[in-house]
């Protein structure tokens, strides 16, 4: 049992059970608890963690909801290994018999996921594997059956129409700009490790990877993942990204030319290339530990279909303490990243408590690690409580816009799933339509707890107000865009992402409504939500569709 640590006149939780809307008042007291300084930050493994978990538990148990975790309880147990590289002993590749030493977070930077004292690489074959994407559903394979076993893979970044033009073969085969799975580096990395490559290294450019190289090298060499098997360990020896600069020197130095071989790469006839004459090679010393952190876990029991289940998911955990900023203070508290996804679960929980009982079981999950590479929600859908295939839907909320009213809605994922159409339905009923998300591109789609669902087939909404300028009822579309330019130069991540008197949760109100309404319809419904023809995840739903009443 984790020890209440938190004062009885913080905690705040007798709020009475009654059927009313989402209340802003209530959103905002929760927040304010939350992002306390008594709370350290929120970080897994960290000296908040067990306040939160309490503090969390004690909520849901006031609002009547039952343990939602294996075994009765409130918590999932999440071990996550926690790796530090250090100061490299080899790094670099050997080019025609020339050794050429690379400075980590320079010309590369590189971390790894296996829990091993020294990674070592010793000359191991370099192979540019263009996009790195294998898609049967969109008629596209880089690889043509080439062994990457022992090899060390140099993969594009994005997708393989992100820079395609009229005439290429993949121009428009993976949604043009709009970023689908398999342009994010976390796949890529998984294919590779899928083909037995030990190591993956992919070229950095702002536009495609949608942010800069300040943004990679900013881990310092640390990582974490779930803990896994060894026989199911997902990762590489090393794995990490390689500068633009870099790679355009080394492949001159092999003989060819990169941005020649950028445009052979949008052709459905690229094969693998093998840099001759250029290996790579490392030998980095590796700290690792095991940190134990939870899933939080509450619900509300079906009748009709209690096997059945609807899921409402936001991330618990923030970035902890860090380096003090220039008004000293250390804490990083996350009141909207993602406090105000935590309250908003707590204000759903207490309203949809208050109604009559569903059909189908209300589940509401609390992740852990989200910042750490959505490593809670990924633990949680390889150790399911509530089957996937049965799962009818998760409805995730992380970032809410604090700027007031909005005429419009934003969508992340344009095209995915029927969830997005009770969207627009919902929303037509507020007065607002549907604006689909302001950068596709960068795959926020892909960067939100719901994913670890989505990828095994289980439809899923993002709220995620960050992901396009709200056409807000003051100040229309500008003042919207500026408060995204305000929140996320200066707050996102950082001490300043603190609840504020000036914030107008109105807007964020009606982003609620939005997924409580959509959840409500679902949990009292016989119908399944289905992904759209197009989507990558559909095919993984259909397999289990026998399973479905």
């Amino acid at each position: 049992m984790l020890k209440r640590l938190i004062p009885l006149a913080l905690l705040a939780i007798a709020t009475p059970v009654t059927a009313q809307g989402v209340d802003p008042a209530a959103i905002t007291k929760t927040v304010q608890e939350i992002s306390s300084d008594a709370f350290h930050g929120r970080a897994p493994g960290g000296p908040g963690e067990a306040v939160t978990i309490d503090y969390l538990t004690k909520r849901f148990q006031a609002l009547g909801l039952e343990p939602g975790g294996p075994d009765g309880k409130w918590t999932q147990t999440v071990p996550l290994l926690h790796t530090k590289l250090g100061q490299p002993q080899k790094f670099g590749v050997t080019v025609k018999g020339q050794w050429q030493p690379w400075t980590r977070g320079e010309q590369a930077y590189a971390w790894s996921l296996q829990p091993n004292d020294k990674a070592v690489i010793a000359n191991a074959p370099l192979v540019f594997v263009g996009y790195g994407v294998t898609a049967p559903e969109r008629d596209w394979d880089d690889f043509k059956g080439v062994d990457l076993r022992g090899k060390v893979a140099i993969i594009l970044v994005n997708d393989p129409d992100f820079e395609a033009v009229q005439g290429d073969a993949a121009f428009g085969k993976f949604g043009g700009r709009t970023m689908t799975y398999y342009g994010r580096w976390t796949y890529k990395f998984e294919e590779m490790a899928r083909r037995g490559a030990i190591g993956a290294l992919i070229v950095h450019d702002t536009p495609g990877a949608g942010y800069g190289w300040n943004v990679v090298v900013s881990g310092q060499g640390e990582a974490y993942d779930i803990v896994r098997p060894a026989d199911q360990i997902t990762s590489l020896k090393l794995q990490g990204w390689l500068s633009g600069d870099a790679a355009t020197s080394l492949f001159k130095g092999a003989g060819l030319d990169l941005a020649t071989l950028r445009t052979a790469a949008r052709q459905s006839t690229f094969k693998p290339v093998v840099l001759k004459e250029a290996t790579f090679s490392a030998a980095v010393p590796v700290t690792h530990e095991v940190v134990e952190s939870h899933n939080v876990l509450a619900k509300i029991p079906g009748t009709g279909a209690p096997g059945e289940t609807v899921m409402f998911g936001a991330h618990w955990d923030a970035y902890g303490v860090g380096p003090a900023d220039k008004d000293g203070k250390t804490i990083r508290p996350g009141a909207n990243d993602d406090g105000l996804g935590i309250a908003a679960l707590l204000d759903i929980a207490r309203i949809l408590k208050a109604e009559p009982v569903p059909r189908r079981t209300i589940a509401f999950a609390l992740w852990t690690a989200e910042e750490r590479g959505l490593l809670g929600s990924e633990y949680y859908a390889n150790h399911p409580v509530y089957p996937l295939e049965t799962t009818a839907a998760n409805l995730t909320i992380d970032i809410l816009q604090t700027a007031g009213r909005a005429k419009d809605v934003i969508l992340v994922g344009v095209g995915q799933d029927s969830l997005q159409d009770d969207m627009a339905r919902i929303a037509a009923t507020q007065g607002r339509r549907v604006t689909p998300e302001g950068l596709p591109e960068r795959g926020l789609f892909y960067r939100a707890d719901h994913f670890s669902l989505a990828k095994r087939g289980v439809p899923v909404l993002l709220q995620m107000g960050i992901a396009g300028a709200s056409d807000l009822e003051v100040g229309g579309v500008a003042a919207g865009q500026a408060w995204i330019d305000a929140y996320t130069g200066k707050c996102y991540h950082q001490t300043c992402d603190a609840w504020s008197p000036e914030w107008n949760l109105a807007g964020a109100k009606q982003d609620i409504d939005v997924m409580l309404q959509i959840g409500r319809e679902v949990a009292n419904s016989k119908a399944w939500p289905d992904w759209k023809p197009t989507s990558e995840f559909k095919a993984i739903r259909d397999k289990s569709a026998a399973l479905r009443p």
